[in-house]
């Protein structure tokens, strides 16, 4: 079974040098692609989406 790994804002910040609320703005932007809500209050990437779109950007 292919199960997905999840991470929160907090990591995708850290990955690409930038704040939280940077990540956030991108994402209402569209330029970075939208998270998993889990759970009320819980939002997650797919750390292959996030993969894609470093990858997309010449590995960011």
């Amino acid at each position: 079974m292919n199960q997905s790994i999840y991470i929160p804002d907090v990591t995708v910040a850290k990955q690409f040098g930038v704040s939280r609320a940077t990540i956030w703005r991108w994402v209402q932007n569209g330029a970075f692609p939208k998270p998993v809500k889990l759970s009320p209050g819980c939002s997650r990437w797919k750390i292959e989406d996030v993969q894609k779109w470093a990858d997309s950007r010449g590995g960011v």
